[in-house]
């Protein structure tokens, strides 16, 4: 496969040399160049077309937001966000997803390249999935380089084989990466106001899950929220992971609650979806549902078979419909789901079975 080339554009000559050694080093991706404003990556552009941009948003002269739009609506191509950690910017940086961004880089104010150089891996998994997503129908997706990753055991015990049961009440498990903002967009729009509970993994920074549980809270008819420990499932509310926190379901009597706790990267990921769904399958059981999206890598692949082979009921999106369909495609190789469903039909697919 030809390297994924790409133009970092940040108005900090240090997070471009940063970005730029970082990048650098993998072997899958090439730096075609690095651009202190919009206008001078503009005039790379013509040059040359790079096949991904990481995008700064506060930058002089134009900013990051007007500059998305510009590509987006004259020679769209994959954009990564790199965002300063900040409230007021993870709200902006949430519109710049739905303007066509596929993923968020944090970029703190202090300790900038000490912090991406510890999110190596991160950061060129993030390019690397946008470059995969723009040819991922021209050539397979080849196979992850193999690292060193923890498993659901750092946070909790293999399957005993047996699930905690004695209720009816249904709960909904929920997976998702790279795509995965639009994706539970959809998802949870197409949610009626009386839908059972559902518990999200959205991988994604810290501050940004709040803003984003605010946005798709009003734009829904359910309510959604940013987990907090120990919140009630309810029906009719979804609660989203916090980000850099690992969330887990759990029960006490009839009532499922959410456990958000810290804990070593899990699939290089924290959150982890695997966590997330480990914890179902334990927890729930049959009156589970699982649903694994689109993303990169395979978190989640593991724990949605551990959730059907408790009894759970488990969905995989479909490729088609899938922005990168690298975790869905895990789960279904290892034959953890029960069902592969265009997205656009995973919502009432849900209701329809917690009805029964």
């Amino acid at each position: 496969m030809e390297k994924i080339r790409v133009l970092i554009v940040d108005d900090s000559a240090l997070v471009r040399q940063t970005l730029s050694d970082i990048l650098s080093s993998d072997p899958e991706i090439e730096v075609m160049g690095t651009a202190a404003d919009p206008f001078a990556a503009a005039k790379k552009m013509e040059e040359e077309a790079p096949d991904v941009i990481t995008l700064d948003i506060e930058m002089p002269r134009m900013d990051g937001l007007t500059f998305l739009r510009k590509i987006m609506s004259q020679h769209p191509m994959p954009v990564v966000i790199c965002s300063t950690l900040t409230e007021s910017g993870s709200e902006t940086t949430l519109r710049a997803m739905e303007y066509g961004a596929m993923d968020i880089i944090l970029k703190p104010k202090l300790g900038t390249r000490q912090f991406l150089e510890e999110s190596r891996i991160r950061i060129c998994d993030s390019v690397k999935a946008a470059g995969r997503a723009k040819m991922k129908r021209l050539v397979p997706t080849p196979p992850m380089k193999v690292e060193p990753k923890l498993g659901a055991d750092a946070m909790l015990p293999g399957p005993t084989g047996k699930a905690m049961f004695g209720t009816t009440e249904k709960v909904v498990a929920v997976g998702a990466s790279t795509g995965g903002t639009e994706a539970l967009r959809v998802f949870l729009e197409a949610m009626p106001q009386d839908c059972p509970g559902i518990a999200i993994v959205q991988h994604m920074p810290e501050q940004f899950t709040a803003a984003f549980a605010k946005r798709l809270n009003g734009l829904c008819r359910i309510t959604v929220k940013e987990a907090e420990d120990n919140d009630t499932i309810l029906r009719g509310q979804a609660l989203i992971a916090p980000g850099n926190k690992h969330m887990l379901l759990k029960r006490s009597g009839a009532r499922y609650h959410v456990e958000v706790k810290d804990g070593p990267l899990v699939k290089r990921h924290r959150p982890s979806v695997d966590v997330l769904f480990r914890s179902a399958a334990r927890y729930a059981g049959k009156n589970a549902v699982g649903v694994i999206m689109t993303g990169m890598g395979d978190d989640g692949a593991e724990g949605l078979k551990e959730m059907k082979d408790a009894g759970a009921y488990t969905i995989a999106q479909d490729e088609a419909s899938c922005v990168v369909f690298g975790m869905p495609q895990e789960a279904i190789k290892r034959g953890g789901a029960d069902k592969i469903m265009s997205l656009s039909i995973i919502a009432p697919e849900v209701v329809r079975f917690c009805a029964t």
